[in-house]
């Protein structure tokens, strides 16, 4: 709209009645929303968004679609935006996105959310997932110090499969075998005294040193004092990879010696375990998008809507 139109607009507004100042308040809400949207996607380009196929940032302006900048590679030819390549490409419905993510923050469920905002389940389950996806890799580079390490096993789930290899259980059942078995799903997690965390989910059945050794040495220092219970997989890792362990066996009555405990880590398996039930079971496929999740909210990490959807797009907090 040219300026002379807008401002003849401008004085016609005391001229409303309410009913249509209404209906014009209902048209703006849902753009400023959107252009709030636009504009977080849009920051941090750091001097053009890079091209999702060939990495160059030698780009340039090549006009608008669904709301957002287009810009065409010099060097290949692609055009895209700056969702382009992210979880969120060719996501619809933008003005409500960051209410979405209101209700993630909250730990909604599908169905309460889609409720609230008036969607489909199949769209906020969507989104719940694209949102995650980048999101649970905010992870620190490194844990040190005292560093406590224990595993949790949840039951596997094939929530939402067509097909099942095995006969269905009723409301997610009970395992079939005693102890440790291949119906349950190991995730390890291991959180300094910082408040550090880092997780895997890494298969099913008991834990291994392999599973160590791929899973967790990258993330230790060099000078970590890796503390345990008395799983027999952990002294061997610790052995093979040179670094410090202390191992406290709780059937034993050793739960503490010194300085040395895992209440940390086990009161993090706590939460999750009590955080998890509200969403009435989850797909074993999907464990890691909630682990990373459920770190994104510990500690209030990711405390606002705003932040959360810069981590969805890559963009984290440091």
């Amino acid at each position: 709209m040219q300026t002379r139109t807008f401002e003849r607009f401008l004085k016609h507004l005391s001229e409303l009645t309410h009913r249509q100042r209404e209906r014009l308040l209902g048209l703006l809400l849902p753009l400023r929303q959107t252009d709030r949207v636009v504009e977080l996607i849009e920051g941090g380009g750091g001097g053009g968004h890079p091209c999702p196929r060939c990495a160059s940032r030698q780009s340039y302006r090549h006009g608008q679609a669904n709301g957002l900048q287009r810009y065409r590679c010099r060097r290949c030819g692609r055009t895209f935006n700056a969702l382009s390549g992210t979880p969120l490409a060719r996501l619809r419905l933008k003005t409500r996105w960051l209410d979405y993510l209101d209700r993630m923050l909250d730990s909604r469920s599908v169905r309460r959310s889609a409720t609230d905002l008036g969607v489909a389940s199949t769209t906020t389950f969507r989104w719940r997932h694209r949102f995650l996806e980048r999101t649970k890799d905010d992870r620190p580079a490194q844990l040190g110090g005292i560093t406590e390490a224990d595993e949790m096993y949840v039951l596997e789930s094939h929530k939402g499969s067509r097909k099942l290899e095995r006969a269905p259980r009723k409301r997610g059942g009970k395992a079939t075998k005693r102890g440790i078995s291949n119906e349950q799903v190991c995730i390890l997690v291991a959180r300094d005294r910082n408040g550090q965390t880092i997780d895997a989910v890494v298969g099913k059945g008991t834990l291994t040193p392999r599973h160590l050794h791929t899973h967790l040495r990258p993330r230790l220092a060099p000078d970590v004092l890796l503390v345990t219970d008395a799983h027999a997989a952990y002294p061997a890792f610790a052995r093979a990879a040179g670094m410090s362990h202390q191992a406290l066996n709780a059937s034993a009555g050793t739960r503490t010696r010194g300085a040395l405990h895992l209440q940390n880590v086990n009161a993090y398996h706590s939460r999750m375990r009590g955080w998890l039930v509200g969403f009435r079971g989850v797909a074993s496929r999907y464990l890691a998008n909630y682990f990373g999740w459920r770190w994104a909210l510990d500690g209030q990490r990711i405390a606002s809507r705003e932040v959360f959807l810069r981590a969805a797009l890559g963009r984290f907090t440091t």
